[in-house]
């Protein structure tokens, strides 16, 4: 098998294991910061082990803003997640490339082009149709926290590029820092027995910590294209494995919402990919 073929199977194997995050966090019966703080520990540990001396940590400003959107990103996902649909969930925070693309040109001095707007402006169009359907309360919150997940994560994608290379540190400092910020929410929390620490760990290791590695592994051995598109594969499988489960099935709206965000953020991807390789 090529190099290509093997960081091309990897990649799959690390979207696939991202998409058990829906499934997991939905059994475990536990408060949201508290699941958010236990995961974060265990994958920050096992990052910190697998990278061992190539964290290359120094503490710099766009090492340290990349660690707290991380930290952001995985607390609002997990507390997305139990409070709204996994569906909304995931598509919700998949909009974070349409967030980069906007504070790029301020943050970076990348320009975001004029067929950007209309990726931007369908996206936009399609996160709308996820508050069409008739919201609790708390669905509502967690949709705002899933737009919110993904803010974090277009400034961590953001971030990593001032440090002028995809560094782990910030990931494994995320971690930490998100098992720091929750730690008062399970000191607090009621024991939540072993199955439900065991599900915990398979977050932590299974769905955060390895498919990131894997991840890493495999990036710089395949196309834009291939490192756009095939992790896409996480918000199709995501809210697939708990409607196969769990029965959880999102409203009309945040279906024909998730398509038209998917799509827009899919095409844009692959027409922007296909630019920088005409350039080249």
């Amino acid at each position: 098998m090529s190099d290509r073929a093997q960081a091309t199977l990897l990649l799959i194997l690390a979207a696939v294991l991202w998409s058990s995050g829906g499934l997991l966090i939905k059994l475990v019966d536990w408060t949201p910061l508290a699941i958010a703080g236990a995961r974060s520990a265990v994958a920050g540990i096992l990052v910190a082990l697998l990278l061992r001396g190539r964290l290359g940590v120094d503490f710099s400003r766009p090492q340290l803003v990349a660690s707290l959107a991380y930290a952001g990103a995985v607390i609002s996902f997990v507390t997305a997640t139990k409070l709204t649909t996994a569906a909304n969930a995931i598509l919700l925070q998949y909009t974070s490339p349409l967030y980069a693309a906007l504070l790029a040109p301020r943050l970076l001095g990348e320009p975001t082009r004029r067929g950007d707007w209309l990726f931007i402006a369908l996206a936009l169009i399609g996160m709308g149709l996820f508050f069409g359907d008739k919201l609790s309360p708390q669905g509502l919150g967690g949709n705002l926290l899933a737009l919110f997940s993904g803010l974090c994560v277009a400034v961590l994608a953001l971030a990593l590029r001032r440090t002028g290379a995809a560094s782990s540190s910030p990931i494994a400092l995320g971690n930490f820092l998100a098992a720091l910020i929750c730690l008062p929410f399970v000191l607090a929390a009621p024991w939540p027995g072993w199955e439900a620490l065991g599900i915990i760990a398979l977050l932590g290791v299974v769905q955060l910590g390895l498919p990131y590695y894997l991840y890493s592994l495999a990036v710089r051995r395949v196309s834009a294209l291939e490192a756009t598109l095939i992790p896409a594969l996480e918000p199709v499988l995501n809210p697939l494995w708990v409607a196969l489960f769990l029965g959880e099935i999102p409203g009309w709206w945040s279906m024909v919402g998730g398509v038209v965000v998917l799509g827009a953020v899919t095409a844009w991807g692959l027409l922007r990919s296909r630019a920088r390789v005409r350039v080249a």
